[in-house]
């Protein structure tokens, strides 16, 4: 369980750094129309939390007290992956493909802060 749980980490810390790196070079609107009541700031912002959230999911790899780090980064992730799906239906569009991805990061963090909280804690 332990080696899933790593290979689920590093997976969604990769993901979460490509997605901090895209929010810093294209506004909320240009990704997805339904995502343009984020402000400009808050849409950068939310790059910065993103790249201390990846770091969060590796960083007991090399300094094991970090180890809380982990399961608060897959909470955070799998949160905010939810207000975009929010975003997404309140805007009322009717393709629903973003969300179904959407919901499949915010499973995978859901499945490390549950891993890590309860299954196999470090």
């Amino acid at each position: 369980m332990n080696i899933f749980l790593w290979i689920v980490q590093v997976l969604l810390a990769l993901h979460t750094t490509m997605g901090a790196v895209w929010k810093f070079s294209n506004s909320a609107e240009k990704t997805m129309p339904s995502l343009k009541a984020i402000p400009d700031g808050i849409w950068r912002g939310m790059g910065v939390v993103e790249l201390l959230l990846s770091l969060g999911l590796i960083v007991p790899a090399f300094y094991e007290p970090l180890a809380i780090l982990v399961p608060i980064a897959g909470v955070c992730i799998a949160g905010e992956m939810l207000l975009f799906c929010g975003l997404h239906l309140y805007s009322s569009q009717t393709k629903y493909s973003p969300m179904v991805y959407w919901l499949v990061v915010t499973a995978l963090g859901a499945v490390v802060a549950y891993g890590r909280f309860v299954l196999n804690p470090f």
